[in-house]
């Protein structure tokens, strides 16, 4: 098997695949209270193994990808009061992205592509996309990656369109990669209100901000109780496929 994470390259392995026009995927995530039955590193464990699969998807196809080390602490004010959440202000995370997109251009690689995992991260990763390509000069990308694989996990999923929080979606996935991670035990208490979207519940048209728990007194959007590994590996291979087909497809550099 392709080895593709940056942490496990040498130095000159990294170099070669800069050379050879490596896109480079840099994950980002959060580390925040997931309800009553899921660890606080959801979004961590999630978002690292889409980019790794999708990375492992393009190795077999001959083209060259790195997976960044994983973010894995972002923009999570809203979990604050559950407690077991940690959280970034706005500078840092736009100085440690800013830092870390530089150190990955001086190494030689030109596509960076930020794979978020955090539905908190979003609205900043799109506005400091303009901030990093212009203080870095260069093409850097973010995609969320439920986003790319919407339609396929609406196919998918039975309680709901795509991923919430806490949920039947991110329940599944972390059923079918980290079980032990898991309480089933308290799976009766994982609901709360439900949506159409995170976002549509963080981000609303007339919007002000709310801490989680005002509106999400278990800390979950949506029903995890039907969640299944099974559908947990059929999402995650939908998501990972959907994001290795945008980057065959050059995308979102072309």
């Amino acid at each position: 098997m392709a080895q593709v994470l940056w942490q496990n390259l040498t130095a000159a392995e990294l170099r070669d695949r800069a050379g050879r026009g490596a896109i480079v995927l840099l994950p980002v995530a959060s580390t925040e209270q997931h309800g009553p039955h899921l660890a606080t590193g959801v979004d961590d464990v999630l978002c690292s193994e889409v980019c790794r699969r999708a990375a492992l998807k393009l190795a077999g196809q001959n083209a060259p990808v790195v997976v960044a080390p994983t973010i894995g602490i972002g923009l999570a004010e809203h979990h604050m009061a559950f407690g077991g959440s940690l959280t970034l202000t706005l500078p840092t995370y736009h100085a440690l992205l800013r830092d870390l997109c530089g150190s990955i251009l001086r190494a030689g690689f030109s596509r960076i592509l930020i794979v978020n995992g955090h539905g908190g991260n979003m609205s900043a990763l799109n506005a400091l996309m303009v901030e990093l390509t212009r203080e870095l000069k260069a093409p850097i990308a973010t995609t969320s990656y439920w986003l790319l694989a919407d339609e396929a996990f609406a196919e998918i999923l039975e309680d709901q369109q795509s991923v919430l929080h806490a949920c039947e979606a991110e329940t599944s996935m972390m059923m079918a990669v980290r079980p032990d991670l898991v309480d089933v035990a308290e799976l009766p208490n994982a609901l709360g209100p439900q949506a159409s979207g995170a976002g549509s519940v963080l981000s609303p048209p007339l919007h002000r901000w709310r801490s989680f728990q005002e509106f999400a007194p278990t800390g979950v959007i949506g029903d995890a109780r039907r969640s299944s590994a099974d559908k947990g590996e059929r999402l995650l291979e939908a998501a990972s496929s959907a994001l290795a087909d945008q980057l065959a497809l050059g995308k979102p550099w072309n």
